[in-house]
Formats: C-alpha cells, structure tokens, sequence
C-alpha cells in the first residue's frame, strides 16, 4: 500500500477543516470580602493579577475575543480585547486585560500584545504554577514568534514532536516602581525549546528548556543598563559583560529559567503525566552535574473522562531551598552558592510585574527558599463544576536576609454554574481560608457573576 504523505508528516493541517469562526463576547463582574489584612492566598494568586490582594476589592471586565478554533486550515488567528476596572481599599484603576492578536500560518505562530501565558507540563487550572511562569502577575506586553505547540517533525510518523520560541517583551509597570530603588524600562527576553518522543504510542517522554532574562532599563544604582545589538547576543548567550561587576563576573542582565522532564502515559479515558522542574539562576544549573539538584518541582496530574465528578487530579512539591549553598564566596574561595532565584543586584525589583511574582506564587525575591506541599481536585457534580485547592508551605527568607521560619496553610473551594434560566448567566463562588503564621488566620469569598455569548459565527 502506497504511503500517504499525512502518515510520514501527521499535522493537523491535513485534515478536512469542518469548523467556522466565531467572535464572542464577556462581560464580568466580581467582588471579595475578606478577614485579615490581606483576602486569602488561593483567591488571588495564579490570576494574572486581575484579583486584588486587599481585603475588599470588586472588579468589572468587558471583552472581545475571537478564539483559534480552526487547526485543520493552513492559517487560523485569534484576538482578544479585555478592558478591567477594579476598585479596592487601597486604589481605583483600570488596565487591559488581554489586548493582542495572534496568527498561525501553517505551523507557525506569531502574536503581538497583551496575552497570559505559562510553560510547563502542568494542568493549567489546576498547578499550583510554574517556576519560570504561572500566571500569577499581569502579562507583559511581548512579541513572539516559533511554534507554540508540539508539532511532528518532518518524515518521523508523528513519533518524534518539536516546539520553541523566541520572545522580546516591555516591563510597564515604572508607575509602581520606586525610582530610587528599582530599574525602570526593562526588557524582557525569553525563548524556549522542547522536544516529545512517543507520538501516538500509550506512552511519550519529553524534555523542555526554558530561558528568561530581564535587560536593559535605568538603574538609579547602576545606570543605563545596555540594550543594543551587542547586549542582545550577550543575553541571547547569557555571556559576561555589561558596566556593573556583577554581570562582568556573571551574565549580563538577570537570567533565569528552568528545564522540565515528563512523561505521559495515556490510553482511552485516563492521561497521567509526572514531571521535573528545576530551576536555575544565570545560568548556573543543568540536570547533570548541578549543585541544586535537591531544588525543584516535583508533580503528577491526572486526568479522565470515565467518571466526571472527579476528573482531574494534581499533586505538587515544591522545594528551593538548597540554592548552590548557603555560600557564593567565603575565605577567599568561590562556591557559587546563594542563588538567590528571582532576585538580582541591578533588577532591584526583581522577577515581578505590578508587584506580583512572575513565577510560582509561593515565591518571591524577599523570600525565595519555600517548601511547599499541594493539592488540586477538579470535576462536575450535575452540572455544577468545582474546584479544590489546599497548600501548606514553610518559607525561610533569603540566605542573605533569612528570616524565622513561618508557614501557611491554604485552603479554596469554588464552585460554578451556568443557569440558562437565568439570562443564561454564569454565577461562581470561591471560599478560602489561610492558617497560620506568615499571613494569619483570615477567611475570604470571592463572587462572580458573567454573561458571555456568540457575536457573530462565520
């Protein structure tokens, strides 16, 4: 029997493309009230800083999307336009939520503005987040060009798969910044490469490298930090260079990222996948050979569509406490200790936007050796869609700025339906709860009421 070429390279793109588009709209409103000086953990981390940390706040969002909803054609393209008032105890302000545009032609995505994101192997409803990103702080505003999904490689039947990337993005929060304090206009870069083996045998493995930096900006310590040609190679590279002696003895910028390992087994209902994270600070990491193996993000995620009441579960354990050694330098001798993940000499502000951590919510530059345990449940009770999420962690502060041990428990269930009559609205409920010594006690909810429909199909 002749081979087809769809069989030698299986993308989607050789499929009949039966679907149409349809551009939608969403409409949203959403209060929290709280005890304690803060509203729990689990109700605004991991929201893409759309939900305050204050104890009362409310927002209102209105949006336009248009969602990618045909692979089988050789393009398909996507936009959303999201626009948020919120209103707290402690300021009124308003922001786009999402404003970008995205176009795929064949296999190739490029997409321009405002979008969340996150990398990893991770259930996105349900992680406790990622170590590079997780969804926890606003989206920067980006560039991005590469292949954001797996796709065949060409002539290998589907059996060994590719993606990456590249990125160039705008920090644009200097309104919230101290100018005394922290740098000003930076730059992020970041690109990202993975490849899958198994294809569609019950069992694949996969290996993903991501790489982040922050670049460029003023620094009221350091200065014009460079953003030339030059300086893009030496971020690209992660070499040496610069005009402070923190990046001529280590990388230009603040460099940061991780490598992930997972494998999936999967057959007619069920999909497991277990994964390995571990983070690295300036390029100081690598799985072979590392001196912070014992930091990372260890997972298992589950998920089935036998039984619906349960239909996904995640367990999580976060460690990073090692950091290459309580030691970078000590009676004359180098170590390389002292990681420091999220923090940096010239990036005083460290791994965040608006004030949120970019990467997992646990941590952040001030406190960035946790420990932390986790637990997520998902699924549909007669329509009702749920979800749970409990975490405990113990934080320790820095090596340099360490702190009496504290820890929290957190704890969140949300519930949410869709009452077609009721105007066809969609109404949700989220209770959490935080215990313990590095927040407190305090109790919150969080309620929402949205309506979203069909514009126009075509």
């Amino acid at each position: 029997m002749r081979m087809q070429a769809a069989d030698w390279w299986p993308v989607a793109m050789h499929q009949p493309d039966t679907l149409r588009d349809t551009i939608s709209y969403g409409v949203e409103l959403s209060a929290v009230a709280s005890t304690g000086h803060y509203a729990p953990f689990w109700i605004h981390a991991r929201e893409n800083g759309n939900i305050s940390a204050a104890p009362f706040s409310g927002n209102i969002t209105a949006g336009i999307y248009k969602r990618p909803t045909r692979p089988a054609r050789w393009y398909d393209y996507d936009f959303g336009v999201a626009l948020t008032g919120r209103f707290d105890t402690e300021r009124s302000t308003g922001y786009f939520r999402e404003l970008y545009a995205h176009v795929r032609l064949y296999i190739v995505d490029v997409t321009a503005g405002i979008k969340p994101f996150s990398c990893g192997s991770q259930n996105p409803r349900l992680s406790m987040g990622g170590l590079l990103f997780s969804g926890n702080a606003q989206p920067i505003p980006r560039i991005s060009a590469g292949f954001d999904e797996y796709i065949p490689f060409p002539g290998l039947f589907g059996y060994v798969e590719i993606k990456g990337g590249l990125t160039h993005g705008w920090f644009v929060d200097d309104s919230r910044l101290d100018p005394t304090y922290a740098t000003t206009g930076t730059l992020l870069h970041y690109k990202f490469a993975g490849i899958r083996l198994g294809g569609s045998l019950p069992v694949n493995i996969s290996y993903e490298f991501h790489h982040a930096a922050q670049w460029g900006g003023y620094s009221p310590r350091y200065g014009q930090q460079p953003a030339d040609w030059n300086a893009f190679k030496r971020i690209f590279l992660a070499k040496a260079g610069g005009n402070n002696i923190g990046d001529q003895l280590n990388a230009v910028g603040n460099h940061i990222g991780l490598q992930e390992l997972a494998l999936t087994a999967k057959w007619t209902q069920w999909r497991i996948t277990v994964y390995w994270q571990t983070i690295f600070e300036d390029m100081s990491a690598d799985f072979i050979g590392c001196s912070n193996q014992t930091d990372g993000l260890w997972g298992i995620s589950l998920q089935q569509s036998q039984w619906p009441f349960i239909h996904s579960f995640t367990y999580e354990f976060m460690n990073t406490t090692g950091q290459d050694g309580p030691w970078h330098d000590r009676d004359g001798l180098t170590y390389g200790g002292q990681s420091a993940y999220y923090e940096n000499l010239c990036y005083q502000q460290g791994w965040t936007h608006f004030g949120r951590t970019i990467g997992n919510p646990f941590m952040s530059p001030a406190n960035s050796r946790v420990r932390t345990h986790y637990v997520g449940v998902a699924g549909d009770i007669y329509g009702y869609q749920y979800r749970v999420m409990a975490s405990y962690t113990r934080n320790w502060g820095t090596y340099k700025q360490p702190i009496a041990r504290n820890e929290n428990t957190a704890v969140m269930l949300e519930v949410t339906k869709h009452v077609e009559q009721a105007w066809g609205l969609d109404f949700g409920v989220r209770l959490a709860a935080d215990f313990g010594s590095q927040f407190g006690n305090q109790f919150g909810a969080l309620i929402t009421v949205a309506k979203r429909g069909i514009i126009h199909s075509y």
